[in-house]
């Protein structure tokens, strides 16, 4: 579970409260700067909150003696040094949390690297950095993961692939949360902030309310024109 309380930093998160629940998968929307990104790496202890908590299973992330096991992240890119193979980084990310090597061949095959686990990372397209980064989310088989921007670099069939994946890792029991500025996906639950504030949160159907779709409602939230997002 993931639990954020009253997080804030001085003209970025004003006391963003939201709680993402196992067995689901939640939509954390807005636009682009609304503070998704911040709210993600405090969560992460990447930065920095001045006030408010961020706990993944009642824990604080860097209190976590192997964080592997307990959360995966994907942010940014894949976090791999453009020189190392994709299977030297992951077997070096295996090594830091106690994770049996053999587990780096599982989850290159998970997300359709198997052929290319010797290739170096700064070959890759964008849409393999993503799939190598979520490989790395994956080693220690968490309970949590936390996924920002998800489908950036995507083909068509990428995106269909990372949508039937998100509903398997919920299904098994994982709490998943996805941040996006996107809306095309399935999602159980979702918080919307806009400029720093959480301005709904609730299930799909209680955030879409009276409207036609999540869109509308998300338009109607944020105030954000067609083109703006």
């Amino acid at each position: 579970m993931i639990s954020i309380d009253r997080v804030s930093r001085p003209g970025i998160l004003h006391e963003v409260s939201f709680v993402a629940r196992p067995g689901r998968v939640t939509g954390f929307l807005g636009p682009n700067g609304a503070g998704k990104t911040s709210t993600v790496r405090i969560l992460l202890g990447l930065d920095r909150a001045a006030g408010g908590t961020a706990l993944i299973n009642n824990r604080a992330y860097a209190s976590w003696p192997r964080p592997l096991t307990v959360v995966g992240a994907l942010l940014d890119g894949s976090g791999a040094h453009r020189a190392r193979t994709a299977r030297a980084h992951l077997r070096w990310l295996a090594a830091s949390n106690g994770l049996p090597r053999g587990r780096v061949g599982e989850v290159l095959d998970v997300v359709g690297l198997a052929g290319a686990g010797g290739k170096r990372a700064g070959r890759f397209s964008l849409g393999m950095s993503r799939r190598l980064g979520l490989a790395a989310a994956l080693l220690g088989d968490p309970p949590v993961l936390v996924l920002d921007e998800p489908f950036n670099g995507l083909d068509p069939a990428g995106i269909h692939w990372m949508r039937e994946f998100l509903r398997r890792c919920a299904g098994e029991g994982r709490t998943v949360l996805l941040s996006s500025h996107l809306l095309d996906f399935p999602v159980d639950d979702v918080v919307v902030i806009n400029h720093g504030r959480v301005v709904a949160r609730g299930t799909t159907a209680e955030v879409t309310g009276e409207h036609d779709s999540l869109e509308q409602a998300f338009l109607s939230l944020t105030g954000a024109g067609a083109g703006s997002w």
